[in-house]
């Protein structure tokens, strides 16, 4: 007799007594023994089995550890009662010189070898069902009665001897208005990976066809069903094959060990932060993820750098949660590119004033110590200046390399593209996201002009053409901040790259969280200090305004106080 119905109501121990002795006709694991855990399976030589441990500690989002045998071990007392390695699993796969060379439902053939061999049983994304299901997330692979999507992407585990490979994930559509709901779900569940590490567009994880998964079965979404990815245990096959041992097995994926602990019961994160999603780009579809804690503390640097203190009316300027969103698209660019300079006092050489230049620096510091490559974009009449800036800047430790400087004329209609694009390519853009930081901005008669109406276009290079030709590239965003923007842009990295939620979507839960680093990250932070260094060094070279004009005083032995060095202090307040 074959048993084909109940399953999901059925204990383990009866689910896996029908696996063992071939009695389910079905294709997988998902929504068997509804509540309990189910476990991927990787059996290896002994010899290696210390260092996939290692590789799983490395990368324990794909690849919690729930437990490790002993060799030679065919029961796991710790998940569960009378089961046996050796045949409770619905399919294996053998593995010989890193081929897959066939599957199994019994490995009864290998009993011998098997005295000699590992088990390691890793958590699984099928765990998690239960618990979305009762937040209402609907699962479309259960729904339509077939495997779970798995995909191989482009990005490398970190690598332990000799297991390698990129992450495996698995994808499950989930209704946009669910997004939140799924995460908040799966983000205790550590053991069965977790919060999603990605959510949206596929090709930002180099995978090319969601209708041809590399393991399960093609899920159909439904209309408004965004692409929602976990790590997925099956990246562990992928370091099995990749190590090229003599002989190893796994489970096949989707056809899971079901154990006896129940979810419940499972450990849980540690953290009682609440995860919030956020969307930063329509094209391409992507969201990412940040504690409420690190939302409300960016919100709240949002507020303070929207006051208007000259009552000069730009409020309505300010749109809510952009300095969220563009701090959220920053932590995620590879490549930056700023640009400032506002040509205020039109008479006098230079003509910059000395708003922009010193949130530009800020911005500039707290990208490098993240990592990111940084370029700005000055007028070609500015550029010395602006290297005199940067070289200061450099000397008095405020940015830790120099900067490449560059300049953008406009001189043909391709030279925005031809600018940002290898070889004019929209689908090779240099830059992920472009900011402005006190800029002129062209007007409706093509001229550009200053706060008095005066016309001071043969000052302005069209450095505003490469915002306008990005909106045009798929995957760049743009930005305009304030001075004090630039400041709050610096503080809100920090909080954001400190966050353990959004740490461990920004490495998409593999390696090792990225907080030992967060000294390095505290010191690119903005200061008063470093303001008036950089303000000292505007003035050496000719730069004015009335905020210079204040520190000119205290360089003359008078009292100095500025506004900008009380909103730095109202800036740093927030930093956890």
């Amino acid at each position: 007799m074959v048993f084909t119905g109940g399953l999901r109501s059925l204990l383990p121990l009866a689910v896996r007594s029908l696996i063992r002795f071939n009695k389910l006709n079905i294709s997988n694991t998902s929504g068997m023994a509804e509540g309990y855990k189910q476990a991927n399976v990787v059996i290896l030589h002994k010899s290696l089995a210390d260092d996939f441990e290692k590789f799983c500690h490395a990368n324990d989002g794909p690849l919690p550890l729930l437990y490790r045998s002993k060799p030679g071990e065919w029961k796991c007392p710790s998940l569960s009662s009378n089961s046996d390695i050796r045949t409770d699993c619905l399919q294996y796969r053998i593995y010989e010189y890193g081929a897959c060379t066939g599957t199994l439902t019994s490995l009864k053939d290998y009993f011998d070898q098997l005295k000699d061999m590992v088990t390691f049983y890793l958590g699984c994304s099928f765990s998690f069902e239960k618990a979305a299901h009762k937040v209402g997330v609907p699962l479309r692979n259960v729904e339509q009665k077939c495997n779970v999507s798995m995909y191989k992407t482009d990005i490398p585990c970190c690598r332990v001897a000799s297991f390698c490979c990129n992450l495996v994930v698995t994808m499950r559509p989930i209704p946009e208005d669910k997004l939140e709901a799924v995460v908040e779900a799966t983000y205790p569940l550590k053991d069965s990976h977790g919060a999603p590490v990605h959510i949206g567009n596929p090709g930002l994880l180099g995978i090319q066809n969601l209708s041809s998964p590399d393991y399960g079965d093609p899920v159909q979404p439904h209309p408004q069903d965004v692409p929602v990815f976990w790590a997925c245990g099956v990246t562990g096959v992928e370091a099995v094959s990749n190590c090229k041992s003599l002989l190893a097995f796994t489970h096949s994926p989707g056809c899971m060990f079901i154990t006896d602990l129940k979810n419940e019961d499972a450990p849980v994160h540690n953290s009682k932060e609440i995860p919030k999603v956020l969307c930063i780009s329509q094209n391409p579809l992507h969201y990412s993820i940040a504690s409420e804690t690190a939302v409300q503390k960016i919100r709240e640097l949002e507020s303070l750098i929207g006051v208007d203190p000259g009552d000069r009316g730009v409020k309505h300027l300010c749109c809510q949660d952009e300095l969220l969103k563009t701090c959220l698209s920053l932590s995620h660019a590879r490549s930056v590119l700023i640009t400032t300079g506002f040509p205020t006092h039109f008479n006098h050489e230079p003509p910059e004033e000395n708003d922009g230049p010193p949130g530009a620096i800020a911005m500039t510091a707290m990208l490098q110590s993240l990592e990111k490559d940084v370029v700005i974009v000055a007028d070609q009449r500015a550029i010395g200046l602006n290297k005199k800036i940067i070289e200061d800047a450099v000397q008095q430790g405020v940015l830790k390399t120099p900067v490449p400087l560059l300049s953008y004329q406009g001189d043909a209609a391709e030279s925005a593209l031809m600018f940002l694009c290898e070889n004019g390519n929209p689908e090779r853009p240099r830059f992920d996201h472009l900011i402005a930081i006190e800029r002129a901005g062209m007007a409706a008669d093509g001229n550009y002009y200053n706060a008095r109406k005066v016309n001071i276009k043969h000052l302005v290079d069209p450095i505003d053409e490469l915002f306008l030709a990005a909106h045009k590239i798929p995957g760049v965003t743009t930005t305009g901040v304030s001075n004090w923007g630039g400041y709050a842009v610096a503080c809100a990295l920090y909080i954001l790259n400190t966050c353990e939620i959004h740490d461990r979507y920004l490495r998409k839960a593999i390696g090792f969280p990225r907080l030992s680093k967060k000294a390095n990250w505290a010191s690119a932070l903005p200061s008063i200090t470093k303001e008036e260094k950089l303000l000292k060094t505007l003035i050496q070279h000719g730069v004015r305004s009335g905020v210079t004009s204040s520190l000119e005083m205290e360089v003359d032995g008078l009292p100095f106080y500025n506004i900008h060095s009380v909103m730095i202090e109202k800036l740093l307040e927030q930093i956890p």
